[in-house]
C-alpha cells in the first residue's frame, strides 16, 4: 500500500532561534518542512513550491506578515497561521480580517501548534465532494472543490483566499437557507467566536467583491437583517 505523501509546511520567520528548532520539531512530528527567512525568500520558494499551509511571523525585517499574508490571499489558496509574539485581540483581528486561518501567540507550546495546523488542515479540507470529477455551479459561477478554484461566468479562474473558499463552501453547501454569524463561524472557523465575529462580516464583503456584480448591492450573498446571510441561488453539481 502507497504511503500518504507527508504534509508540506513553509515556516517563514526571520528569527533562527525559533525557525530552526521549530522546524526539526515539525519534521519529528511527520510534516515535511520548508523555511524562509523572509517575505522576499517566501515568495521566491513558493515559485517552486507549493506548501499546504504556511506558518507565517508577522514582525520581520522588509515585508512583514501581514502583507505577505495579503498576497497568499490575492494570489493562493494556502491556509495561513500567524506565529506572532504580539497578543493583543487587535492584532489577531487584524490577521483573520487579512486572511489568515489562525494565530499562535509567542511563546507557544509546540505540541498546541501542531493540533492547530491539524485542526486547520481538516477545516481546509471539509466539504469536498466525494467523487474527484464534479463541480458546483450557481448562477452561471463554478467552484471546483478539489482545486480550489473559482471559475466566473466567463470561464475565468478568480483567485480566493482558503477562508474565502471555506466561506463559500458553507453558502453551497446550504443555498437559500440563513446562516447566522455563529453557524458560519462553526462552519468556517471552528474556534473563539468573540474575536472572529467581526471577520466574517469582513470575509462576507471580500466574497461579494469576487462573485457580485455590485457588491455594494449584493444579489447572490443576501443579508438577512437579524438573521445573517443566505445564498440567495440554487446550486448543482456538473461534471468537471
Amino acid at each position: 500500500m502507497t504511503e500518504p505523501a507527508p504534509v508540506k509546511l513553509l515556516v517563514v520567520d526571520d528569527e533562527a532561534s525559533l525557525r530552526e528548532p521549530l522546524a526539526e520539531y515539525l519534521s519529528r512530528q511527520g510534516f515535511s518542512v520548508s523555511q524562509a527567512t523572509s517575505a522576499a525568500d517566501a515568495r521566491a520558494r513558493l515559485r517552486d513550491e507549493t506548501p499546504d499551509l504556511v506558518l507565517l511571523d508577522i514582525m520581520m525585517p522588509g515585508e512583514d506578515g501581514f502583507s505577505f499574508c495579503r498576497h497568499l490571499v490575492e494570489t493562493r489558496a494556502i491556509p495561513t497561521i500567524f506565529l506572532t509574539a504580539k497578543g493583543e485581540a487587535t492584532d489577531r483581528i487584524v490577521g483573520l480580517e487579512i486572511g489568515a486561518d489562525d494565530y499562535v501567540v509567542k511563546p507557544f507550546e509546540p505540541r498546541e501548534l501542531v493540533a492547530r495546523i491539524r485542526s486547520v488542515l481538516r477545516r481546509a479540507t471539509r466539504g469536498a465532494p466525494p467523487v474527484d470529477n464534479e463541480l458546483l455551479e450557481f448562477e452561471g459561477w463554478k467552484l471546483d472543490p478539489l482545486k480550489r478554484r473559482l471559475i466566473d461566468p466567463e470561464g475565468l479562474i478568480i483567485a480566493i483566499s482558503s477562508v474565502e473558499f471555506r466561506l463559500l463552501m458553507a453558502f453551497l453547501e446550504h443555498p437559500r437557507q440563513v446562516l447566522d454569524r455563529d453557524r458560519l463561524l462553526d462552519l468556517v472557523q471552528g474556534r473563539e467566536a468573540h474575536l472572529f465575529d467581526r471577520a466574517v462580516d469582513n470575509q462576507v464583503s471580500r466574497l461579494r467583491r469576487k462573485v457580485e456584480a455590485d457588491s455594494r448591492n449584493p444579489q447572490l450573498i443576501q443579508t438577512v437583517w437579524g438573521g445573517g446571510y443566505m445564498l440567495a441561488a440554487d446550486v448543482r453539481r456538473v461534471p468537471a
